[in-house]
């Protein structure tokens, strides 16, 4: 979109309760984009394969199989969800969760862990770093995809 000099770019129409109703052309843009999911997993046939179905359940998605680069991309995008390995090259799932946990910026980013590892002591650690959920490998695309969406609140177009 070409640079306006005089501000943002506003939609106005009327609205029979309060008159004219402005809205930036920006914010438009962004609500009709499908929410962004990243998916840090080593395992490059895993990481292709969670990826493949978040895309075909209408999901955005961002990837990587480093958690530096995960955490790059998660400052940098803002995804609005993170499927997190949790042993990972770079940084692990654990310490990439208590680290975007701790930061305001990356606080309200919610993050589905997964691992081969599914002791009740694996999943509270997960807890006590923030993750929301916990998936034990291997796990069924349609478990991940349904704890995704019920973790987004906006749902895919």
């Amino acid at each position: 979109m070409p640079h306006n000099p005089l501000g943002p770019t506003t939609i106005s129409f009327s609205d029979a309760d309060s008159g004219v109703l402005s809205w930036p052309v920006d914010d438009w843009a962004a609500a009709l984009q499908p929410p962004t999911v990243l998916v840090a997993e080593d395992d490059e046939d895993i990481r292709e394969l969670l990826v493949f179905k978040l895309q075909m359940a209408g999901y955005r998605t961002l990837a990587t199989g480093n958690g530096r680069a995960a955490m790059a991309l998660a400052v940098n995008e803002r995804p609005h969800l993170i499927v997190l390995d949790v042993s990972m090259p770079g940084l692990d799932g654990i310490g990439f969760c208590y680290e975007l946990h701790s930061s305001p910026q990356t606080a309200e980013i919610p993050v589905i862990l997964i691992s081969g590892r599914g002791n009740e002591s694996d999943l509270e650690l997960g807890r006590m770093v923030g993750a929301e959920d916990y998936l034990v490998k291997p796990f069924s695309p349609a478990e991940l995809l349904s704890r995704v969406e019920r973790l987004l609140p906006v749902a895919p177009a």
